[in-house]
């Protein structure tokens, strides 16, 4: 059975490479993809998104959402992604500009009608266009069949701040929203995404294919910083987890949990909470990735983007 998804996307550096593994891949029908204001700024972040597909020859509409946060300003992350979002690759790539004049909330309300209980969203940034959604609509949370989220950080270290997740940092307000909306929600957090590390030899074992050359300058300053911050050689694979995870990967384990979102804190704005001994007695609200075949998504990863020469 074919699956329907539609894709949220701030395209730095990690969307970039989810986004390549929309490529080719069989039962899977992206609907459209929607970009919003995170890593980089929206003109940016569309600009990118066009060029990654055109790269991989995916001809899928193209919707503008949020310039900024729902109440905050703008908060972007130009150490790790670089000025153009995506480390200077494909900065002297052509396209030509297809956004829909639709905005991306517009377009959410309107294809879940067309195809209720079908379509499954993946966020791969702040979630302030699916959070304009609900505002507008909050009945589209019985026609989607489920929201998939990179975000948050479940055990509470956050890579931001101390506590917060960049995509609920920026954004903890339409995050809030989205929580507490009744859809059903997966998270793929901090806790799994720190796990799915991809290296340099992972990276090198692309040459000859396709997209070598334009993963291995998109990851060159991610690779850097990496080191610089952490201390680690690798580079988390935060958003291609969770876009595998939407297509029907089963690379991680779930369980349900109540989880929350500070927004009004001096030091935690943006922490996720989960509430895993159950001590505010409420109902679980979102599937919280708690585990991760680490080895086997990295490697489903290479083989995937690799097919194409």
């Amino acid at each position: 059975m074919t699956k329907k998804i539609i894709v949220d996307v701030d395209t730095g550096i990690d969307d970039a490479l989810g986004l390549l593994l929309l490529a080719h891949q069989p039962n899977v029908d992206v609907l459209g993809v929607s970009v919003v204001s995170g890593n980089i700024s929206l003109h940016k972040a569309i600009c990118n998104t066009h060029k990654v597909l055109d790269l991989i020859g995916l001809d899928v509409p193209i919707f503008a959402g949020a310039k900024q946060p729902l109440v905050r300003q703008a908060f972007f992350e130009h150490a790790v992604h670089g000025d153009d979002g995506i480390g200077g690759a494909l900065h002297d790539a052509p396209f030509k500009d297809r956004t829909e004049n639709e905005t991306a909330w517009d377009y959410f309300i309107r294809i879940t009608h067309d195809y209720p209980g079908e379509i499954t969203l993946v966020l791969t940034g702040p979630m302030t266009n699916f959070a304009h959604a609900l505002k507008k609509d909050p009945s589209i949370v019985h026609r989607l069949k489920e929201v998939v989220f990179m975000g948050g950080a479940a055990n509470g270290n956050g890579n931001v701040t101390p506590v917060a997740e960049f995509n609920m940092y920026v954004d903890p307000e339409a995050a809030k929203l989205v929580l507490h909306s009744g859809v059903r929600l997966t998270m793929i957090g901090l806790d799994v995404t720190e796990q799915a590390l991809m290296s340099k030899e992972d990276v090198e074992s692309l040459v000859g294919t396709s997209y070598y050359s334009f993963i291995r300058e998109a990851t060159a300053i991610y690779f850097n910083v990496s080191w610089e911050r952490n201390g680690i050689k690798e580079i988390a694979m935060h958003d291609p987890l969770a876009i595998a995870v939407a297509i029907g990967k089963p690379f991680v384990t779930t369980f349900p949990y109540y989880v929350d979102v500070e927004t009004n804190s001096t030091l935690c704005d943006g922490q996720t909470v989960c509430d895993y001994k159950n001590g505010l007695q409420r109902t679980p609200n979102v599937h919280v990735a708690k585990h991760v075949d680490a080895k086997a998504f990295i490697a489903d990863y290479i083989q995937h983007v690799g097919l194409r020469n």
